[in-house]
């Protein structure tokens, strides 16, 4: 049966249909936000104050500083604008306190207050003007969550005090014995990052390549990062497919992204040691507040969002929030645009003292007009001289992405500190998509180039599910921790396509995308099914063996299933195997120098299944490696400020190495052996958070360089492993906030340096002719300037690419296909935020 889409149904120069049209999504977004919103807003009456008394000790000083010492010392994690302390100072406290009374104490007389939420929340507001008083700031409502918490919103901070992405256990940056960044909702704020491309890209370690616009791979020291975790459970990204379904999730709804660079498979099972990528999503508040944040910038790029929340009953046992986001834009190239809507859902219910019930959904909805590919090179893989507006693909080309997730979790503390904590989540993503990629018709004449027109409709369904257990035990006289947990995941997906070859002699610097017409494709041509199931058990245990040594010492069981079938044209292929009861140690040591440093030093296995097969045509055994790190941490200001110094070695083993004709069998013609190596070493230098009380920076420099060991091919032994990937990167982001007469106003940028890549090789349709693609060294830079217009109202400006650099930001890896893309020109950005 031929398939003829709406979109292509009729053709013409304009903008094509949409396959999927945003209006309802969108409709359905704010009309959903708003009606949410009016509970939400519902103010219920305070609850009594806490009255549990307990010693505290709180030297005299800045406000800021007087209220971080109390808030570690009760037990709560307690998050302010820094704006509400600036320039505050208190006499500190010393005795017994409730919380409420000792909170009052620190603050009286400042013209602030901590006000207490439901389940322990904690909430930090300005008291309202005494009449004939000078004028104040606007009310700034934010949330002090429970203890190790790590809720960055309403921090100021570029840093957090607690994450447990590395291990499930509640530690500090300081505690892990791994590299670990975590990006603020204070910095992804200031920088006005829009997906999560934008934070990664701004993230020390990581670094990204681009088969097309929407097709981006993340890599971190060296290797491909292959899921993708939300509120600690993954998603599927070692496929490629996969990746082009889910790597590029909006960020309103999230608080902060943790990433934990090197091996990890203690936490998520099978996959390379490259980095864990945590995105958590922003929680309920039991005190109302509603924002309206809009934005304009260059290429007619507007955006708004709502986020509204409080608690939906008197007693505060029960909050939700809402946040929609909706974005249209076009680029600096010609015919692309994107249309991007978001809405986010979550509410959370005590059931007990002790027990706390969350569920909610997601459902993003990005729709592209945008070719498949990028721009050509030279035969020698020199630029072509083409302007970064250049659009080679066609007015009808589009990408369009679904994705819905509906979550839950449920915890339940018991009185002698142990918790239990069950999370799920599904998630149904699908993309459609009609494309064009630019190539050269070497089977004809390889100076001349047509079109690779492809169109396929995607469906992947996920489950994710986790179930652990953790708290403290007694052993030798001293208290220690420990986790006990099991988790699945499920990957159902189906796919089926077409593609064609098109000879059009296309004149690259005088192109028309209006002057080809779309063309019917039958789509049962391509049809794959594909199947993924991991299950495993894990435990990890963290001994204090003195005041000063802490040991962590984890194992894990998995095991894995993998069958996909696949049908192109008349021939169907079929890849099925399985690992069973597959171990994963992992082992760290954390050694206290003072108050403020610890050495450290870790451990951990890798493993990851692959589908080549051997001779025999069995499968060949997964990949395994082993992951070696040591390094040093401070923590300064109490955990204001994080530094870390680490250096690491990765060994991969066991990787495919093909094998030749004669190697191979009739039953397998082609066919591998588990015997390619890989290592990776490095160094990673890190400082996140505030040097001065108004002064915050989010700084890395990495050094990560991958070479073969072993090879089919042994030219290759000893060369870099990736040469499209910077051996050396230096991420800068930072903010100020002016003090005295200017106190309105906060400036701030970043910069972004690394090292030049490449690709080359010899042309394979024209032997011995050698190419190199390739981008040199460069840096960019990126300005803002925030100003508080009133008492609600906050108004920033951006300036994304600051000295207008022309550069690639993604090449290819032959001359054959066009992929190089330019990175975006100077972006300005114009944003008004709203406080009710």
């Amino acid at each position: 049966m031929t398939h003829l889409p709406r979109s292509i149904r009729t053709h013409a120069k304009q903008v094509h249909p949409r396959r999927k049209p945003l209006a309802v999504p969108l409709n359905i977004a704010f009309a959903g936000s708003l009606a949410l919103a009016v509970p939400l807003l519902y103010t219920p009456p305070a609850r009594a104050q806490a009255v549990e008394q307990r010693q505290y000790e709180v030297p005299a000083g800045t406000l800021e500083d007087a209220l971080n010492s109390f808030s570690r010392q009760a037990g709560i994690t307690l998050s302010f604008d820094p704006a509400l302390t600036r320039g505050l100072r208190t006499a500190g406290l010393s005795g017994r306190h409730g919380l409420q009374d000792g909170l009052d104490a620190l603050t009286a007389g400042k013209g602030i207050r901590a006000v207490q939420g439901g389940r322990g929340n904690w909430t930090l507001i300005q008291m309202p003007r005494p009449a004939g008083g000078e004028a104040t700031l606007a009310a700034v409502a934010v949330t002090a969550a429970g203890l190790n918490d790590g809720t960055t919103e309403g921090s100021g901070s570029y840093t957090t005090h607690s994450m447990q992405t590395a291990t499930k256990l509640p530690l500090s940056i300081r505690e892990t014995p791994q590299a670990v960044t975590v990006v603020t909702r204070q910095q992804m704020d200031d920088q006005k990052v829009e997906i999560l491309e934008n934070v990664l890209a701004a993230t020390p370690g990581i670094s990204m390549t681009k088969d097309g616009p929407h097709r981006v791979a993340f890599y971190s020291r060296g290797f491909t990062v292959d899921s993708l975790m939300t509120d600690g459970l993954p998603s599927e990204l070692s496929h490629y497919i996969s990746r082009e379904m889910n790597a590029t999730p909006d960020m309103a709804i999230y608080d902060r992204v943790e990433i934990v660079r090197g091996a990890t498979g203690m936490m998520q099972g099978a996959g390379n040691p490259s980095a864990a990528i945590n995105m958590v999503r922003k929680r309920p508040t039991a005190t109302p507040q509603l924002s309206v944040t809009a934005s304009a910038g260059s290429w007619d790029s507007y955006r708004a969002e709502v986020d509204a929340a409080n608690a939906l009953n008197e007693a505060g046992t029960l909050r939700g929030r809402v946040v929609a986001a909706y974005q249209h834009k076009n680029s600096f190239q010609e015919v692309a645009d994107t249309e991007r809507s978001v809405l986010y859902a979550i509410a959370e219910a005590d059931l007990g003292e002790q027990t706390l019930l969350t569920a909610g959904f997601s459902h993003q909805n990005a729709n592209h007009t945008s070719s498949w590919g990028g721009l050509p090179v030279a035969m020698d893989g020199s630029s072509p001289g083409l302007s970064r507006s250049t659009y080679l693909g066609n007015d009808w080309d589009y990408w369009d992405q679904d994705n819905t997730t509906l979550f839950t979790q449920f915890e339940h503390r018991f009185g002698n500190d142990w918790k239990l904590h069950l999370s799920a989540s599904h998630t149904w993503s699908d993309l459609d998509m009609l494309g064009s990629q630019l190539e050269r018709t070497y089977w004809v004449d390889a100076r001349q180039f047509g079109q690779y027109v492809g169109q396929y409709e995607y469906t992947d369904r996920q489950s994710s599910y986790d179930a652990f257990a953790s708290g403290p035990f007694r052993l030798l006289g001293r208290s220690h921790e420990l986790v006990v947990g099991a988790s699945l995941r499920d990957l159902d997906f189906d796919g089926k396509g077409n593609y064609r070859s098109d000879e059009l002699d296309m004149d690259i610097h005088d192109w028309d995308p209006g002057s080809v017409a779309p063309q019917a494709m039958d789509l049962s041509y391509w049809h794959q099914d594909r199947t993924t199931r991991q299950k495993g058990f894990y435990t990890t245990a963290r001994f204090n063996l003195a005041d000063t040594l802490k040991f962590i010492v984890g194992g894990r069981y998995d095991w894995f299933d993998y069958d996909a079938k696949t049908r192109n044209g008349t021939r169907t292929t079929r890849s099925r195997y399985a690992v069973d009861r597959h171990f994963t140690a992992y082992a760290g040591v954390i050694y206290d120098l003072d108050a403020r440093h610890s050495l450290y030093a870790s451990y951990t296995d890798i493993f990851k299944p692959q589908s080549e097969l051997n001779a025999s045509g069995k499968t060949l055994k997964p990949i395994v490696g082993k992951n070696y790190e040591i390094g040093l941490k401070g923590e300064y200001f109490g955990g204001g400020l994080n530094a870390s110094v680490a250096l690491f070695r990765i060994d991969q083993e066991n990787r495919a190495k093909a094998l030749t004709r004669d190697q191979c069998s009739d039953l397998v013609p082609s066919c591998s052996e588990a015997a390619g190596e890989v290592r990776s070493e490095g160094i990673e230098l890190e400082l996140n958070g505030r040097l001065t009380p108004d002064w915050q920076l989010a700084a890395g420099y990495t050094f990560a360089e991958a070479k073969y060991r072993k090879d089919a091919d042994p030219a290759k032994v000893g060369r870099l492993f990736a040469t499209d990937l910077p051996r050396h990167m230096f991420k800068l982001s930072t903010s100020y906030q002016m003090a005295g007469e200017l106190n309105r106003w906060k400036i701030g940028g970043g910069v972004a340096w690394q090292s030049d890549i490449y690709n080359k090789d010899t042309n394979f349709y024209d032997a011995g002719t050698p190419f190199r693609i390739e981008q040199k060294a460069y840096a960019l830079a990126n300005l803002f300037v925030g100003y508080r217009a009133s008492q609600n109202l906050d108004l920033h400006l951006n300036v994304d690419n600051l000295f207008d650099k022309t550069y690639w930001r993604a090449i290819g890896s032959n001359t054959a296909y066009a992929v190089n893309q330019y990175g975006e020109p100077r972006r300005l950005t114009l944003t008004g935020h709203y406080r009710f």
